[in-house]
């Protein structure tokens, strides 16, 4: 990839007189993250190489890629849907430098969702994934149920709530 930014993941440049969100969209990196909303990202990863989503993520910006999509969530919840639910969620996303795993805590209770990349509550559920299949799972590119029955996640816990999570979100589409 001659030419491109540290980061670039080869989409086509924004047509002329577009957003100019779009032109950041060909960076996936902590800043262009930031100042994009849910659908654009979620356009960006269905367009991106699954090779290029697992390179950028196992390099130095994973980390606040990763806290920028975990910081998006309390926004994304959808108290109306959880009703009564009252969940401690661990996500634990594999693949870090050296092998290591990144691991988030999603509190869901009183109809509000906080999250903190210091667990620290015992899970009702704990969830493993690569960041490829977590960043496909939080963007609504791929099929969670899927992805589970062929051992792309690994739910510990009340699968119950593993297969009703998403609904928890107002997940993007792109």
């Amino acid at each position: 990839m001659h030419g491109e930014a540290p980061f670039s993941l080869g989409l086509p440049p924004s047509k002329p007189g577009t957003c100019s969100e779009r032109s950041l969209m060909t960076d996936f990196n902590p800043e262009s993250l930031a100042s994009i909303g849910p659908k654009e990202f979620a356009q960006l990863v269905k367009t991106t190489p699954d090779s290029r989503i697992a390179e950028v993520m196992a390099g130095e910006a994973r980390t606040k890629i990763l806290d920028e999509v975990f910081n998006r969530m309390p926004a994304l919840f959808r108290g109306d849907k959880a009703g009564n639910t009252s969940a401690v969620i661990h996500w634990i996303i594999t693949g870090g430098a050296g092998g290591t795993s990144d691991a988030y805590e999603t509190v869901i209770e009183n109809g509000a969702c906080t999250v903190t990349n210091q667990p620290v509550r015992d899970p009702k559920l704990a969830m493993t994934m690569d960041p490829v299949t977590f960043l496909k799972v939080v963007t609504g590119a791929g099929n969670p149920m899927m992805m589970f029955m062929t051992g792309k996640i690994k739910a510990k816990g009340d699968l119950g709530l593993a297969a009703n999570v998403a609904k928890l979100f107002d997940i993007p589409k792109a």
